[in-house]
């Protein structure tokens, strides 16, 4: 396989070997080979829906945003799988090396490739799961599913009140334990290998900024360039699963001859 005999890739293997802190970052473009459109590029979701739509007031206020947004839940929970980068990660937390995932998605395919939840810190919460905003009830998201098979968005059975995907919304903050838990990490690490983000949603983007002033390593993989490109040791602009797959099987060969 051709990224095998890739520079990068052989840097990157080496930088984890020697790591004692993996942390890794991931965005957006590190599920759309799962079939998980991004926000922004061709034929993203800010393409086909109006940001507005995900944002609290709106959701509260507009049945129809609600509808508009349970149709893409549901798009996007019954075609996704993890593809060659989540299980990359996965295989390198199975090798020993990983200590952490700090993720923008909500898609849960870190944890379905086999990263334990405790190792998985979601800034933007997880769509797996609903809260009734009236009495507080929480509802596995296949539960609603099966519960909920047609085009209407769901309501709480308990009470009827309105239930909403347990995820950020534009007006929301991001959950306090979860992002200071995020910072603590970025900023013990020693390697942070940013995947598939763009790096300019903030506040969650300074997380490699402090990654780099507490004197980690940085390592960029996207398929565009990213405000932080200047600070890493290593930026490679290629798809996640193809590079990641390479670089995990140079660190489980390395590993296995040492």
């Amino acid at each position: 396989m051709e990224q095998y005999h890739n520079p990068k890739v052989d840097k990157i293997a080496e930088l984890i070997l020697q790591s004692r802190r993996l942390t890794f970052f991931t965005g957006a473009g590190i599920s759309t080979e799962s079939g998980i459109p991004d926000f922004r590029g061709p034929g993203g979701i800010w393409g086909r829906f109006d940001p507005e739509d995900f944002s609290y007031e709106r959701f509260l206020n507009n049945p129809d945003a609600r509808r508009r947004q349970w149709a893409l839940f549901r798009e996007l929970s019954i075609s996704a799988e993890p593809n060659k980068a989540h299980l990359a990660i996965a295989e390198l937390y199975h090798l020993g090396k990983l200590d952490c995932v700090i993720t923008q998605n909500i898609d849960n395919l870190h944890q379905k490739a086999g990263v334990p939840y405790k190792r998985v810190l979601e800034l933007h919460g997880n769509m797996q799961s609903f809260i009734c905003l009236s009495c507080g009830r929480r509802y596995p998201f296949q539960q609603v599913m099966e519960k909920t098979p047609g085009d209407e968005p769901p309501y709480c059975e308990e009470c009827g009140g309105i239930l909403k995907a347990d995820v950020v919304f534009f007006g929301e903050p991001l959950p306090e334990d979860t992002l200071n838990e995020a910072m603590k990490r970025a900023c013990t690490c020693d390697l942070m290998i940013v995947i598939g983000s763009g790096l300019t949603v903030y506040p969650a983007s300074y997380l490699p900024a402090y990654a780099v002033d507490s004197g980690s390593s940085l390592v960029i993989i996207n398929l565009t360039p990213t405000p932080f490109d200047a600070q890493a040791s290593i930026v490679v602009n290629a798809k996640a699963g193809e590079t990641m797959s390479a670089i995990a099987g140079q660190v489980k060969d390395r590993l296995m001859y040492k």
